[in-house]
């Protein structure tokens, strides 16, 4: 492994912020609720297919990864692919998005309306728009407000000075509600997307990413890389020979035609001992029983996911040491 000039800086993000607040209503504590100005919401037709029901409390969360394709003002203009695009968000309790590629900044907080249009009670947070090219990106992550919190202080981008990644990983940190903070569950999720152009070169910088989050002065050793890796599990690069290092994937195909492993959750397996080994792919073409052209309305990925207790160590009454929040 090599030293690395990978830094970490908290990413500047009020730039959406002055959009956001002159055209949506932020009500009750900590923006429980995200409604439109100016009028009722316009919600999608119905779909026939699977719904998830209210959130039931439980003693372990799903986390998820699912990038998008090329999410903006166009899919929000398909009613049937962003009501699949909701149900698929209620399974989890936090999603890393990834391929937001409007420079629009209502686009998330109108797919949020949508999600909390069943009832529920989900929020994000959302890096800046980054990019080599003129085809910027943003990372989000979506998260269930009902089992998970964020540390909005803590949301940050990886500083690539090298540029040695195209698009520098978003990082945050989060904690399950339910159990008593000192006993609740604390992981930092690093949401990624590589380059297809250049996979074996990002790769080869991952493990370096991986040891600068870890190492960030947060005492956080729940560090789990997620996202499109634009690689299968045994082709990780650096990343997958970091002693201990475990994928939740492996062997399934995270693409809608079903050829290619693209997408994962990386974390290290003695130090993510709340992993409970449940994990999958979730085939929205078969559960909702779209033709191709129509599943590639939605995305041209499917969400990966994995599960894990809500309780620091994965059990009850475990206090963790760690810094004060």
């Amino acid at each position: 492994m090599r030293n690395s000039s990978l830094l970490v800086i908290v990413a500047l993000l009020a730039g959406g912020g002055w959009f956001f607040l002159q055209n949506f209503d932020v009500e009750g504590l900590d923006g429980v609720e995200i409604k439109k100005k100016g009028g009722a919401s316009t919600f999608p037709v119905s779909v026939a297919g699977p719904e998830i029901p209210a959130f039931q409390p439980n003693d372990t969360i799903k986390i998820a990864s699912f990038n998008i394709q090329v999410f903006g003002q166009s899919k929000l203009s398909k009613p049937k692919a962003m009501e699949i695009l909701a149900r698929v968000i209620r399974q989890f309790d936090i999603v890393a998005i990834q391929e937001i590629r409007s420079r629009d900044q209502d686009v998330l907080p109108r797919f949020i309306e949508i999600i909390n249009s069943a009832g529920r009670s989900y929020d994000f947070v959302i890096g800046p728009r980054i990019g080599d090219t003129s085809s910027k990106e943003q990372y989000a992550f979506i998260f269930d407000r009902q089992t998970i919190e964020v540390d909005r202080t803590f949301l940050y981008t990886i500083n690539d000075i090298d540029n040695l990644l195209h698009r520098e990983p978003l990082v945050g940190w989060f904690r399950t509600r339910g159990p008593k903070p000192d006993e609740a569950f604390t992981f930092t999720l690093v949401n990624v997307h590589t380059d297809p152009d250049i996979v074996a070169t990002e790769m080869s910088v991952m493990d370096d990413v991986y040891r600068v989050v870890r190492d960030d002065k947060r005492n956080e050793d729940d560090v789990i890389i997620l996202g499109d890796f634009n690689a299968d599990h045994a082709h990780l690069g650096e990343l997958g020979q970091v002693p201990g290092i475990s994928w939740a994937i492996a062997g399934i195909p995270t693409n809608v035609r079903r050829t290619k492993q693209y997408d994962n959750l990386v974390f290290h397996s003695q130090a993510t001992r709340e992993f409970v080994g449940r994990s999958g792919v979730v085939d929205f073409m078969r559960d909702y029983n779209l033709s191709t052209e129509e599943a590639l309305e939605v995305s041209d990925h499917l969400p990966v996911w994995a599960e894990f207790s809500i309780y620091e160590g994965g059990t009850p009454g475990y206090v963790a040491s760690r810094p004060s929040r």
